[in-house]
Parts: structure tokens; sequence; C-alpha cells
């Protein structure tokens, strides 16, 4: 097994034979429960007959015809689903393969946006520190991830960037949470008057911040700030919810809870379940109005967009998640899971200590660790705290999504927690019992960090 090039080139990789519910099966038989849906992607396990069913039935009918000379029943009904399930204004969607090409979509949408109405002196995007957009060039030149940015930076337009609401580490004590969301809020407009309002296509967020920094959530009043902000200066909004959309966090769109609309919105791991790759933009109406009026393309496309077989996946794993309430469940489940691992860290004082922050969104919840509790100092980077607990959480038959580079892409570590929207209170208590097994099994060795 040495012709593939893994992400790593000493992978040590187990071989993956078959999937059961929230576990995983290997080729000797072991089962991993599947805390993370691999990157917040699984979210109706690994064998939901539904959706295998919908791609066997789609697959006998046809399973891929090239987008500029068909449409295909899946992409339409999928389409009309997510329009007729999402708030505001939103009126059509283009489906691609994953959330990296719906954010090169989005990016191009909002240029071409501008062109139409003979606006071309717009071209930045601005983002946030700490945020993460994907891997190709354009998604890399607007995230905030210094580590997978740097290799490629001579090959990356310019991005431009303000804080991330990260309350833990960066509320000054006599602010309320209000008053820190709101200050955050308006970097955007210096930002924008910094590089003159004449000059910025968008502004992009993870509505929840996920795999950098670990479930980041913004405080109250914050994105109707941000959306202020926007509509004043001409600035579109596009909303990331590649990895905490489409339910992961509660509501089938993260920012509802926010109560704002984007003016793009992408989606992608949750909107196929991993059945099939898949990933789309919601497009708000005075976008699609102001591209059929003037040049009437998108000038833009991928060999799989719209693909069949992917959207009839895509469309089963709605229905399910619609059909059995899940997104019930995802809040029931989130609420317990927060509330046992706080109760179970706290119970092992020993532990406790490097534990320093516990936040997210329903079944979206990120651990944050600590050298020193108190000073909320951050392990020493080379001892790659994430990484180990990544490994004795393997050890244990636990699969979890752990990170460094936490703070500022060098130091912090945190575990990212994203299970199936199927868990139920067992599990959750098996994910809580294995995890905090696997931290004690790293930490119970090391000193606590001086104040």
């Amino acid at each position: 097994m040495n012709r593939v090039m893994h992400r790593t080139t000493m992978p040590n990789l187990t071989t993956v034979v078959s999937g059961d519910g929230v576990y995983v099966i290997d080729s000797k038989g072991n089962r991993y429960l599947d805390a993370c849906g691999g990157a917040a992607v699984s979210c109706l396990g690994h064998s939901n007959q539904r959706v295998k069913q919908a791609i066997i039935d789609q697959t006998s009918k046809i399973p891929y015809a090239h987008s500029s000379f068909f449409t295909n029943e899946p992409q339409e009904q999928l389409a009309e689903h997510l329009i007729t399930h999402s708030q505001g204004d939103f009126s059509q969607v283009y489906f691609v393969s994953g959330g990296s090409e719906a954010i090169e979509a989005a990016l191009k949408l909002s240029r071409q946006y501008f062109l139409e109405q003979g606006k071309g002196s717009k071209k930045y995007f601005i983002a946030r520190k700490q945020s993460y957009h994907g891997n190709t060039l354009g998604a890399l030149a607007i995230g905030g991830n210094m580590w997978r940015r740097k290799p490629f930076d001579p090959l990356l337009v310019a991005g431009h960037h303000i804080s991330a609401p990260y309350e833990y580490r960066d509320k000054q004590e006599q602010e309320t949470y209000f008053e820190y969301g709101q200050r955050i809020a308006n970097e955007l407009e210096v930002k924008i008057q910094e590089l003159g309002s004449e000059n910025v296509a968008a502004f992009v967020a993870e509505t929840v911040v996920g795999a950098t920094s670990g479930a980041l959530t913004a405080p109250e009043g914050y994105y109707k700030r941000i959306r202020e902000i926007c509509d004043q200066y001409d600035v579109l909004l596009i909303l990331d919810e590649v990895m905490c959309g489409m339910g992961r966090t509660g509501t089938l769109h993260a920012c509802e809870q926010e109560g704002i609309q984007a003016d793009l919105q992408t989606v992608a791991k949750g909107l196929a379940a991993g059945y099939q790759p898949l990933g789309a933009v919601l497009i708000g109406e005075k976008i699609v109005n102001s591209i059929e009026g003037g040049s009437g393309f998108f000038q833009h496309g991928h060999t799989y967009i719209g693909h069949a077989t992917a959207c009839a996946a895509g469309l089963a794993t709605q229905l399910e998640i619609q059909e059995r309430n899940l997104l019930s469940n995802v809040r029931e489940q989130g609420d317990n899971l927060v509330g046992q691992l706080r109760s179970k860290f706290s119970a092992i004082p020993e532990l406790d200590q490097f534990i320093g922050d516990i936040r997210g969104r329903g079944l979206f919840v990120g651990i944050e660790l600590v050298a020193n509790k108190e000073t909320k100092q951050p392990f020493n980077p080379s001892l790659k705290i994430h990484a180990q607990i990544k490994k004795q959480a393997m050890e244990n038959f636990l699969m979890v999504y752990p990170m460094g580079g936490t703070i500022d892409g060098i130091q912090g570590d945190h575990v990212l927690l994203a299970p199936p929207f199927i868990v139920n209170e067992n599990h959750v208590e098996e994910i809580v019992k294995r995890l905090v097994n696997s931290i004690h099994s790293v930490c119970k060795n090391i000193e606590v960090s001086s104040k």
C-alpha cells in the first residue's frame, strides 16, 4: 500500500472496511466510535440505508451527465429543498464537489456581481484571523490559517484580516460580551475604510469558527453589526458554513441563530453526510438578478458541478435529517455532551487544570487545552499535545479532531468534537469517557506551568 500519496509520507494508517451507525470498523474488526464525523462530515453516521439506496437508485438511472448539456432531477429537487428551508432571499443554488470549490465559486460570484454593475474596482476580500476557508489558492488567500498559507504565500493574492470572535482570550475584563462583540465587529468598518469601500467586494466569515480555533461562537449582536456594516459600504457578506452548517449547530443553518442573512452562503460536509462529495453555494436574489440582467452566465465551472448521484445523496441526507427530526437531537445531545464534559473534567482536578475552555453550539464542541488554567498559558508547541491526544484516542478506539496553532497558528491546542446527529445518551457518555481517559493519559505526567 505504498502507491498512494497520503497526507504524510509515513501515514501508518489503519484500513477501514465498513461502518455501523456511529462506528467505523477496520480490517481487524476494531470498532472506532466516531466523535468527529471525520472532519464534521458524517452527520448520519456510516450506514444510513436511505442514502445508500438513493445512490444505488440514481446510478441505475444515470450517474452523471455534464451540466453544459443537461440538468437532472436530483439537482433540481435538492436546490428546491434547500431554498424552501432557508430563511431570507436566496433564490438559486450552485452545486460543486466540496467546501473549497464552494468558496471559490462564492468569491467569483462576488467579483462578477460587481463587474455586472460596472464596479470593477471592487476586488478585495476581508476575512478573519485564525479562519479556514479551504485549500485551493483562492480559499487560502482569504483564509487566516497561517500554517496552511505560509508555503504558498508567493502564489496568493493579498488577503485582509480582522479579529475573530475569541472571547476566551480577547475579551477585556471591563467589557460586557455585547461590548466585546461590537468592538471586534467594528474592526470591519475600519478595514473597509482603510482599503476604500469602492475597492472591497466582500467579507467572509465562518458563522461558527471550525477547525482552526475550535468552535468559536460570536457574542450576541456581533453578526447584526457585521450585516449593518456590509450594507452601509456596499460589501457582500459571505458566510462559510461548510463545517458548521446543515444542522451541525442545531439549526439547519448556523446563521439562523444570529438573526441575519448572508448574500452568499457556502455549505458542504453535512450536505450529503460524506456518502458523496458535495458542496453548494446558496445565492442571494440580487446576485442572481444582476447576472441574469447582465452577461447572462456565470463565468466559472467544474466538470462535476450538479453531479446527479451526489445530489441524490444530498437530497436523501436532508430528508433524513428533516423527517427524523434530527436537529432536535443535535440540540439535546449537544447540551448533554457539553454538560458531561464539564462534569467529568471538573471531577478530576489534576486533569481539569489543563482544560482552559469548553465552547461551541449543538454537536459542534471545542475543548481548548492549556498548560496553566489560571493564566491561560498554552502548552509549548513542541510537545504537540493535540497530536498526542489524537494518537491516544485512536488507541482507545475514539475518533476526535484535534489541532495545534489554536491561538495564532503556532501556539495553542484544542480538540474538536462533531459526532453524528444520530448519537444517543449512551454514545455521548462513551465519547466523554474515552476522551477524558485519552487526555488524562497524555497530560498526567506534565508538570503544571508556573503562573
